[in-house]
């Protein structure tokens, strides 16, 4: 039987398939049946930053008076009662699933500013978090602030948070950013050990019936792969730490192709809320017989095979595949009309 085996920030883990974040983790059922199933590791869902933002205030009304810009962005935020876990119950959440599960589980942190992240990073660590997944999402709204800017942010706060900690550190990022491998490259030097790719961004819809503005939710698809795997084989080789591919992996096909991008592991939540969790089991035994036919030893002997680094014929990721593309679109609607 083929080994499925890979390595991921340091974990040994017994299969590529990751369970990212989802509210599915917040049950310690659902966390055994996932390791059942053969998830290797679980993400566990994330604490927000202003969650963090709003139980200070809850605590302290005078310090959240002091800045009126901050108190004003609070009344667009959701109550403290919306978030499913405080603070503390999200780490007694960690501390039970460290106790239940015989795989790494990892613990997410979603913001964009220090602020006091490098103190409930070391909780979280205390708790029992084999890693830390910084789960970022900057949004440019302001004309007046810099991609430097947002980039000397977001370093600042990994540099913090890495210097705190002994686990390992992925940071999930978004694919917004001018320049990825460069971002990259200096996330590494501040001390990530991996990254994720990518945050998915959730957009807003309008009801123009009622003319507001409302928060718009819809599961992942396997057409949202293609970036991911794009900029995966794009930085393999060219990074020391481990990429995990995450966001619109539903399939043997798609885990095979993160892997081979160059991703270390394929992390899955939408296709668990759209199949269940014993479908975790169903794509690995895809997995093993795609290897087995094809007489593969082990997964990790596709890692990578079909990168940047590793093809021939490098325009496919380069300028040169927008150019094919849009050429032999054209040429085949004009033969079309005749």
């Amino acid at each position: 039987m083929s080994d499925i085996s890979m390595q991921y920030l340091g974990l040994k883990l017994s299969g590529p398939i990751v369970v990212s974040s989802t509210p599915l983790s917040e049950s310690i059922d659902n966390i055994r049946r996932m390791e059942d199933a053969g998830a290797s590791a679980i993400v566990l869902t994330s604490l927000f930053e202003e969650q963090l933002a709003l139980e200070s205030r809850a605590l302290d009304e005078d310090l959240s008076r002091g800045t009126n810009s901050f108190a004003e962005s609070l009344d667009y935020l959701p109550e403290q009662g919306d978030y499913r876990m405080t603070h503390e119950s999200y780490l007694e959440h960690l501390r039970r699933a460290r106790e239940a599960a015989g795989i790494p589980i990892i613990a997410s942190l979603n913001g964009f500013t220090p602020g006091g992240w490098v103190r409930f990073a070391k909780e979280m660590e205390n708790a029992g978090a084999q890693a830390i997944e910084l789960n970022t999402f900057a949004l440019a709204t302001d004309s007046k602030q810099t991609s430097a800017e947002i980039e000397s942010q977001l370093l600042e706060l990994v540099g913090s948070v890495c210097k705190s900690v002994q686990v390992p550190v992925a940071v999930k990022l978004s694919q917004s950013f001018t320049s990825l491998p460069n971002l990259c490259m200096r996330l590494e030097e501040a001390g990530a050990r991996g990254v994720a790719l990518f945050n998915r961004f959730y957009q807003p819809d309008f009801d123009i019936e009622t003319l507001e503005v409302r928060p718009s939710l819809h599961f992942s698809t396997p057409s949202e792969l293609l970036p991911r795997l794009h900029w995966a084989a794009i930085l393999f080789g060219h990074l020391n730490g481990d990429i995990a591919v995450t966001g619109g992996v539903h399939s043997a096909e798609d885990v095979l192709k993160a892997v081979m991008a160059g991703g270390s592991v394929a992390m899955m939540a939408s296709a668990l809320h759209i199949h269940g969790i014993d479908h975790i089991g169903r794509v690995l035994t895809d997995l093993r017989d795609w290897l087995e036919k094809r007489e593969f030893a082990s997964l990790a002997e596709t890692r990578g095979c079909l990168s940047r680094r590793s093809v021939p014929d490098t325009s496919p990721y380069d300028r040169g595949n927008y150019i094919k593309t849009l050429s032999s679109y054209s040429l085949r609607q004009t033969m079309a009309a005749f």
